[in-house]
């Protein structure tokens, strides 16, 4: 029987481990928090499918490629849109209740770039918690051994394939294989909409096992995070059903980024948000959903209005302050269709995974699709591959950084750094100081903890994937390179942004 380690425990890996089991697989989940401490559990917006005759997986896939840049996977693609119903097929049965509407079929919303109204929701706007518990009750009933409160720090190589994993603790947990679904790495910035958790533990791992990693220059920043109190974002479904974006005086900006306003692509709204920020000191946008009515948000977005109420803000009657913060990482360990990596033995699914099947930018709600997808497909090929060959890829290392005299390590820092240097508009001056700080900070070894150790190795790969991409697409934009790939006029509004993403007249305001 193969045995089978899966290290997180969102929806990419305990899709992963109940096909691995369902295949006759041994399976331990292993998670650095409790069961359901996972980024699947935030998410808000839903799960894009095509589950209705008004709908088709051509038309998915095309405004998935748009989305992208073109630098999509297209056979990924393929994959995605065209085993996306079964896989909600499957969440149905595993006890997902999806809202539906008055005729019984789901109820679809609409989001940014999206051709049709094809997102499902759970519960307004817990449609994660909602996979998620549903999944972490068919693991139990599964009988499938789960290891909470275990941080990971490598995986074990044995004859130069994986052979289990090491915990921070120091225990091995050895296995036939292992699955990396430890998410992305939101905690690089100092303001995203990510827990805690989110430290690029599975990528740093592999890095350092000797898998190849691509495309960590394109992250994604959501344009709507709120910009009061602790971390939570505003999901992509409140502009979906109506709400809009002005500035301090009230003026609709968006549109002078984009033809689509509100719905265009992320990267496109995130700094149009910027531009508009910076044109007013720093301060932050307003998200308008007053046109929606108290009933209607309290509805549909039952999440959303608790948390907007929590912080003294009644959205029904006045517009919320809302800013950019770093959202999603379309890149990661290289991966084929079937989730396996360039080290034998080692799969790697969801954010983790660098599938291609986003390419520069995601469209919004296709990562949870995406977990699914290929968690699936990633617990069937374990099942079967034992002793699989693959031929080695070569992983380019950092380029060189010259040496510079860096301020003391601190994630704080680390994050600062990220942020004004790596983050909504980048350029080569910010992206070599960057480069050079991150160097140093490595070079000086130290006590530090394991999560940090993983942001600074991650980080070092996400500038020099910047640095080495000297032309603007998707969610990469350079303020100094070739533009004309995001969308019309974005050259003007990343320009004008840059000062609001490098040095914000008011930082507290962007404590989200």
């Amino acid at each position: 029987m193969t045995t089978v380690v899966v290290v997180g425990s969102g929806i990419a890996g305990l899709t992963a481990a109940l096909h691995a089991v369902e295949n006759g697989c041994r399976v331990t989940v292993v998670t650095k928090g409790a069961l359901p401490d996972t980024n699947t559990r935030w998410a808000q917006g839903g799960i894009a499918a095509v589950t209705h005759s008004a709908d088709t997986v051509a038309s998915h896939a095309a405004d998935t490629l748009t989305a992208g840049g073109g630098l999509n996977d297209t056979a990924a693609v393929d994959v995605l849109v065209g085993e996306g119903p079964a896989r909600i097929a499957e969440l149905v049965d595993r006890g997902v209740v999806f809202d539906r509407d008055a005729d019984g079929d789901f109820s679809r919303g609409l989001e940014a770039a999206h051709a049709v109204a094809r997102v499902l929701h759970a519960g307004g706007d817990a449609t994660g918690a909602a996979i998620q518990a549903a999944l972490g009750d068919a693991v139990r009933a599964a009988g499938i051994r789960v290891r909470e409160h275990a941080l990971l720090r490598d995986v074990v190589l044995v004859d130069g394939r994986a052979g289990g994993i090491e915990l921070a603790d120091g225990e091995t947990i050895l296995a036939d294989a292992v699955i990396l679904a430890t998410g992305g790495a939101g905690q690089l910035y100092a303001h995203t909409t990510n827990p805690l958790g989110a430290t690029g533990d599975g990528i740093a791992a592999a890095i350092r096992a000797g898998a190849a990693v691509a495309d960590l220059e394109f992250v994604q920043f959501h344009p709507t995070a709120l910009a009061v109190g602790a971390p939570f974002l505003v999901s992509e479904a409140v502009r979906g059903e109506g709400a809009t974006l002005v500035d301090d005086a009230g003026r609709r900006f968006a549109f002078e980024a984009h033809p689509d306003g509100e719905l265009a692509p992320r990267d496109v709204v995130a700094r149009s948000n910027a531009r508009a920020m910076a044109a007013q000191d720093g301060r932050p946008v307003r998200l308008d959903a007053t046109v929606l009515g108290a009933e209607r948000l309290a509805q549909r977005f039952p999440t959303i209005d608790a948390a907007v109420r929590a912080r003294g803000l009644d959205w029904a009657r006045e517009p919320i302050p809302v800013t950019p913060a770093a959202h999603y990482l379309m890149g990661g360990v290289v991966t084929d269709l079937d989730g396996r990596t360039t080290v034998p033995g080692l799969y790697a699914v969801g954010e983790t995974a660098r599938t291609g099947v986003h390419g520069a930018n995601r469209l919004a709600s296709n990562s949870l699709l995406e977990a699914a997808v290929f968690g699936a497909r990633a617990g069937e090929a374990v099942a079967r591959d034992r002793g699989w060959p693959v031929a080695p890829v070569r992983r380019a290392a950092p380029a060189p950084a010259a040496a510079v005299d860096a301020p003391p390590f601190a994630r704080a820092a680390l994050q600062r750094l990220m942020w004004a240097d790596a983050g909504l508009v980048r350029e080569a001056a910010g992206l070599d100081r960057a480069a050079a700080t991150l160097a140093a900070w490595s070079a000086r070894g130290g006590a530090r903890e394991v999560e940090d150790d993983n942001l600074l190795l991650v980080a070092r790969h996400v500038v020099d994937a910047a640095r080495r991409r000297t032309a603007s697409v998707g969610a990469h934009f350079r303020s100094d390179g070739q533009h004309g790939t995001s969308g019309p006029h974005d050259t003007d509004i990343a320009l004008a942004a840059a000062p609001a993403a490098s040095t914000p007249a008011h930082p507290e305001a962007l404590a989200c």
